[in-house]
């Protein structure tokens, strides 16, 4: 033997607290003979003496010594090999999570507060990223699992729609229409556009651009930005109106007003649940259950 085992040492971890062959035997479940070969074998591999038999058992120096280093090793095995069972539990690791932005006040805050409440063995990473991104994201590992608004069809990835959310008319300031709770899009028709890149966001900008054309028209988009911040925040500067998912009431972004859209049907937007398979890790999967738990 080069080298002691893990078995060796709990072979030794039990004689020397028991201090007795016997019932070091019976505590691990195994005849005596064989348990007094082991331990010779891992003296013969320390190249000491490491318990003295007679006239009772005891522990020489070299044993003492040995006694600790070996009840540490095996602590931290077990806690390791605990870990590991814990993290095919999908209850410990590292979780990295792609979102869009939008998905929060939408679904996506209120899935992290309960996975962190449930789960709090996973690390829990979040990034950031364009809808259209998040496909990419997940083919090269950056992430485990995506949330994503309106997300482009990707090969290889899955995009499971959570909700159909209700899209809002995001209004400036003192406009004639700010003190309606609906209004039809329509209406919007001679008003300037703010609105996304389309490299940003193609799926929430080509779902805009199908939504007037049901109106019948195509929006004048005067201005284009990255963030949701910056639109809403060029809608209150008064260089036009927008449309914003519903949820986003509930962020009373400065002095801008919000009009629910009567017509056309089915003013919505998706937002969906995006991975790279039905084999999720399994705190991916924990993670997944949540997620569809809020909607």
């Amino acid at each position: 033997m080069n080298s002691p085992e893990l078995r060796h040492l709990r072979y030794f971890v039990a004689v020397a607290e028991e201090l007795h062959f016997g019932r070091a035997a019976e505590r691990l479940g195994i005849q005596q003979p064989p348990l007094t070969q082991q331990i010779q074998r891992l003296e013969a591999a320390v190249g000491a003496t490491l318990l003295v038999r007679r006239p009772r058992v005891q522990l020489t120096e070299a044993g003492r010594v040995l006694l600790g280093h070996a009840r540490r090793l095996l602590a931290q095995a077990d806690r390791g090999v605990e870990e590991a069972r814990r993290a095919a539990r999908g209850e410990a690791g590292i979780l990295t999570v792609g979102f869009a932005v939008s998905t929060l006040p939408t679904l996506l805050a209120g899935a992290i507060r309960a996975f962190r409440e449930t789960t709090p063995g996973v690390e829990l990473r979040l990034i950031e990223l364009p809808s259209a991104a998040i496909p990419a994201a997940l083919r090269e590992g950056a992430v485990d699992v995506g949330v994503a608004r309106e997300p482009p069809p990707a090969e290889g990835i899955i995009c499971e729609v959570l909700l159909h959310e209700e899209l809002v008319a995001v209004l400036p300031p003192g406009h004639h229409l700010a003190g309606r709770d609906e209004i039809p899009l329509a209406a919007l028709a001679a008003e300037p556009f703010v609105h996304f890149h389309r490299a940003v966001a193609p799926g929430l900008h080509d779902r805009v651009g199908e939504l007037c054309r049901a109106a019948g028209f195509e929006p004048a988009i005067v201005q284009q930005a990255h963030e949701w911040l910056t639109i809403v925040g060029l809608v209150e500067a008064g260089l036009g109106v927008t449309l914003a998912p519903a949820s986003f009431r509930r962020l009373r972004w400065g002095g801008v007003a919000y009009a629910a859209l009567s017509d056309p049907p089915d003013p919505t937007t998706t937002v969906a649940l995006c991975h790279r398979g039905d084999d999720l890790p399994a705190a991916a999967q924990r993670f997944a259950d949540v997620v569809r738990g809020a909607v």
